[in-house]
């Protein structure tokens, strides 16, 4: 009972869902609810994000991760280099646990690698590029981020055609995050061996497992509902503690959403003007709309209003650069930075949104340029 009221608890405070909330209300007073509530909601999209979300856990709980980053760790040598680490393991490992769950596991091992090694003045620049680096890596793979699954789900393009689509934005990303780590001192360090991650190799296998049974839901090998059900047994078998370990905050999110947005689309006015907006200009919609509402909705809000999936992708996803709202995962990594004692939020901020404006003018301009967007 103390495991939910804590979750329930966590779910009243997110903002986002209280946004989600109140516009599928207000969205109820032009379209009634009915039984055709139902079919507004997309039940592959919120099985295939529950039970990644279930793995996941599994697999951080397990130690894994931070049994990766502890290998890395015995091989460097400079300040670039561990840097190079802390920020590479973000943009790789991102693209199959999702860019929030890279920041909750990294940046916390990144500040304890940091702190350790006495360089602390790398802090700042640190989480921001490990920031950046999940959400730019992400967007290469549909398991990267809730609106590349959602975007994945509706399009019905094949893993090739989404991969082929988000190939170049993601290399031009890699390739901006390693010059932004030439401008870090290189300076000597002692390899750190302090970081001790405890990884139950024993446990891990049925988390793999499992891993492959979404991997084979997401590329439609797998119907969704059988890959729910093994996983759902699965973590009931192996450890049912994970359930709550859920977000059930972004699957209720994705709900209200689904109602708002099938209601948005039954108003004749409303939607003839938004696929009248959107139409031949996803990519700047998307990035625009971010900023304010966070790339998640921007995704699934414009999705019903356009059939360029390909551009509305790149433009979410470039769209997860600015504000600090305009990806949730961004959030995560501040208020973490922020729990350390000697945080200076202010200049996190402020060098946090130069960062992000850089490469995202960066990016849509080298896209412009070799892709024509």
């Amino acid at each position: 009972m103390e495991n939910i009221r804590k979750k329930l608890k966590e779910i009243s405070k997110d903002p986002v869902l209280l946004v989600a909330f109140a516009v599928a209300v207000l969205s109820m007073a032009f379209v009634p609810p009915s039984r055709k509530y139902f079919n507004y909601i997309d039940f592959h999209v919120l099985s295939l994000l529950f039970t990644m979300m279930l793995v996941v856990g599994g697999l951080q709980k397990a130690g894994v991760f931070g049994c990766i980053v502890e290998y890395l760790l015995k091989f460097v040598h400079n300040t670039r280099v561990l840097a190079f680490v802390l920020i590479g393991v973000c943009f790789f490992c991102s693209m199959l646990i999702t860019n929030d769950v890279a920041l909750i596991t990294f940046v916390p091992l990144g500040m304890m690698a940091l702190a350790q090694t006495k360089q602390q003045k790398l802090l700042i620049p640190i989480v921001i590029l490990q920031t950046v680096a999940a959400n730019l890596g992400s967007m290469f793979t549909p398991l990267g981020n809730p609106q590349n699954l959602y975007l994945y789900s509706v399009s019905e393009m094949t893993m090739m055609q989404f991969i082929r689509i988000m190939a170049m934005p993601s290399m031009i990303s890699f390739i901006l995050l390693c010059i932004c780590l030439l401008f870090i001192q290189s300076e000597e360090i002692q390899p750190s061996t302090e970081i001790k991650s405890k990884t139950e190799w024993c446990k891990l296998m049925p988390w793999c497992a499992m891993f492959l049974v979404c991997l084979f839901s997401v590329l439609r090998l797998i119907p969704y509902g059988i890959a729910l059900m093994a996983v759902i047994a699965g973590v009931i078998t192996f450890d049912r503690k994970i359930l709550f370990s859920v977000d059930y905050g972004l699957l209720l999110t994705f709900v209200l959403l689904f109602i708002f947005i099938g209601n948005m689309k039954n108003i004749s006015s409303i939607s003839n003007a938004l696929s009248a907006l959107v139409g031949g200009r996803e990519i700047v919609a998307g990035i625009l709309l971010s900023q304010i509402i966070s790339n998640v909705p921007a995704a699934m809000l414009l999705s019903k209003f356009t059939i360029n999936y390909s551009a509305l992708l790149i433009g979410v996803n470039l769209g997860g650069l600015g504000t600090l709202i305009a990806s949730m995962a961004s959030v995560i990594s501040y208020k973490l930075y922020a729990s350390a004692s000697d945080a200076q939020t202010g200049k996190y901020l402020v060098a946090f949104t130069g960062v992000n404006i850089f490469f995202l003018v960066i990016l849509c301009g080298t896209m412009a340029l070799f892709a024509g967007i």
